[in-house]
């Protein structure tokens, strides 16, 4: 069986989607659609394109990939649901927690589709052998986590203004970036339910945020610390994860832009009698990057296998999307400023 694939939103994610579909022998790409075409037709290679999703939908299709602006993803997403499609959607799931919300109370009334969350950075191999580790417990609990992940500016490389606009975006680098880092520490530690943070747009000033700060606390006592930053001038993906009897260092990170470094495992075996605090490390580079493609993988064996999505469920994206609006919503500043709804507040 081939599914049957239209793409909404065909820039850079749109395009790099595309490739996981070509690449895949039980999926077949149909159609995409994307704003800034001027009119309706056709590639070379017979595939249709349209200039808005509604027409898109209007196409014979079994699964609908959005990866379109934040303002509208959930909007595309509802209507791929109704459509009865499969959908996989690109982080984040809206500007905010409602849009989520709004998204899962579509998705209870079509039990048989599929919805899966695009949270790439899970199914790194770096991550996916950090957690198998965790998950053993050869090194005991988590005591702490500490993050970075920084860019040194809101818009880089090929991306467009509209990540600098609230009304578009709904938050600036820690709802775009730093939420691939918020998804990774629930990933390893689970539920935080204390937060306390300071929020900034005092750099480049726009009316989203340039730095998030974050202190955070599990009900069992687990405490994370983030930094979400567009001033972080060298390009920084870094995650200590330390426990009872070692610690799990993930750095640098497999882009397309290579500006984050190389990916690597640090894995610290601590002898607490007798390495007076230079333990045993065994380090991993890894080179190459199959997350995409992975995903993608996994969303269609979910389908064609009649399975529940295990990871990127709508309910992960709720659950995120809630830890990045309390972070907001704890800074009393910025909770008045933008107004930030008390995330305790909102269910789907």
């Amino acid at each position: 069986m081939k599914l049957k694939v239209g793409i909404a939103g065909y820039g850079i994610v749109g395009k790099r989607r595309r490739g996981c579909v070509d690449r895949h022998p039980n999926m077949e790409l149909i159609a995409v659609c994307d704003q800034f075409y001027e009119d309706n037709g056709a590639f070379p290679d017979g595939i249709r394109y349209y200039t808005n999703y509604h027409d898109l939908l209007g196409e014979d299709l079994d699964v609908l990939i959005v990866c379109m602006t934040n303002d509208v993803a959930p909007e595309v997403t509802i209507a791929g649901l109704e459509r009865g499609l499969h959908v996989f959607c690109e982080k984040p799931p809206g500007r905010d927690l409602e849009d989520i919300a709004r998204v899962i109370r579509s998705e209870r009334q079509h039990p048989d589709l599929r919805l899966m969350y695009g949270f790439n950075h899970r199914y790194h191999d770096s991550v996916q052998d950090a957690l198998k580790l965790i998950r053993s417990g050869e090194l005991g609990r988590i005591i702490n986590l500490r993050g970075v992940y920084g860019k040194s500016k809101i818009i880089t490389f090929n991306q467009s203004d509209w990540r600098t606009k609230r009304e578009v975006a709904g938050g600036g680098v820690l709802l775009d970036q730093g939420i691939h880092m918020v998804d990774l520490m629930r990933l390893f530690a689970g539920e935080f339910v204390a937060v306390q943070s300071i929020v900034a747009n005092s750099h480049w000033g726009f009316d989203v945020e340039d730095n998030a700060y974050a202190l955070m606390r599990t009900a069992d006592g687990i405490v994370g610390m983030l930094n979400s930053s567009a001033t972080q001038w060298r390009h920084r993906f870094h995650l200590d994860i330390n426990l009872e009897k070692g610690s799990i260092i993930l750095g640098g990170l497999l882009t397309g832009t290579k500006s984050y470094g190389a990916e690597t495992l640090t894995v610290v075996t601590v002898d607490h009698d007798n390495d007076n605090g230079d333990p045993r490390e065994q380090i991993t580079h890894y080179n190459r990057d199959p997350s995409w493609e992975q995903e993608i993988n996994r969303f269609a064996a979910s389908i064609l296998e009649g399975k529940p999505i295990e990871s990127g469920t709508s309910q992960d994206a709720f659950n995120t999307m809630k830890l990045v609006s309390q972070i907001y919503y704890a800074d009393p500043t910025w909770r008045d400023k933008f107004n930030i709804p008390d995330p305790n507040k909102i269910t789907p």
